[in-house]
């Protein structure tokens, strides 16, 4: 499901120019762990990367931008790594996926430089992923459509609950990061409960009895 929007001014062809894009990405995701994207300047975006700023903005317009692409980046390798897990475990039930969403989302907050403090974009535009939708009703989307095509549920069906199963998430979790660095266990686990009893009321639980197995 592709977004609305194409933070970058012209898509790098040759080898040279994607290498110096990805130290772009690179450099800015470590700037902001570092200084936050208020500090953030396509200067010293620039000047991390190794680059002349006119070739940073080749590319780019501004530092949103680069920050755009960067969460564009990191939404496409959140959808990429649930379904690849989702293809190799087995799951009980439907909402047992909702353990491998939190694992990746929870994973990435730990492991990815800068989305401790990026997020899916809520920092710097609450429609960074998309022009017309907020950040989390893409989320939404997206995991709408992977658990459809897994388990052969209606979309219409999952779309408000997991609509309103992100929101709920989203905001506890903010909660445990801000009250420990690494999250804080007991909220992330409240987070956990939170979404699969609501899920679990709100979804039928009529579903094929046997699951596509693990590709």
């Amino acid at each position: 499901m592709p977004t609305e929007v194409a933070p970058l001014r012209r898509k790098p062809v040759q080898q040279r120019s994607a290498q110096r894009v990805e130290r772009m990405l690179e450099s800015c995701a470590q700037l902001i762990d570092e200084v936050g994207y208020d500090g953030l300047t396509t200067t010293l975006i620039a000047e991390r990367a190794g680059v002349a700023v006119g070739s940073l903005y080749q590319f780019f317009p501004d530092k949103r931008a680069v920050v755009q692409e960067l969460t564009l980046r990191n939404l496409d390798r959140f959808v990429q790594t649930v379904s690849e897990r989702l293809d190799r475990i087995e799951l009980a039930h439907w909402w047992d996926a909702v353990d491998t969403v939190f694992d990746v989302y929870l994973g990435m907050h730990r492991e990815i430089p800068a989305f401790s403090k990026l997020h899916f974009g809520d920092v710097v535009d609450l429609r960074l992923l998309h022009e017309t939708k907020d950040n989390n009703a893409v989320i939404a989307e997206k995991l709408t459509s992977l658990i459809s095509d897994r388990f052969g549920m209606p979309p219409g069906e999952l779309e408000l609950p997991l609509s309103v199963a992100v929101e709920a998430a989203d905001a506890v979790l903010h909660l445990a990061f801000r009250r420990a660095p690494e999250g804080d266990q007991t909220l992330v686990n409240e987070a956990r409960e939170l979404v699969r009893g609501y899920l679990s009321s709100r979804i039928s639980e009529d579903q094929p009895k046997d699951l596509p197995a693990p590709r």
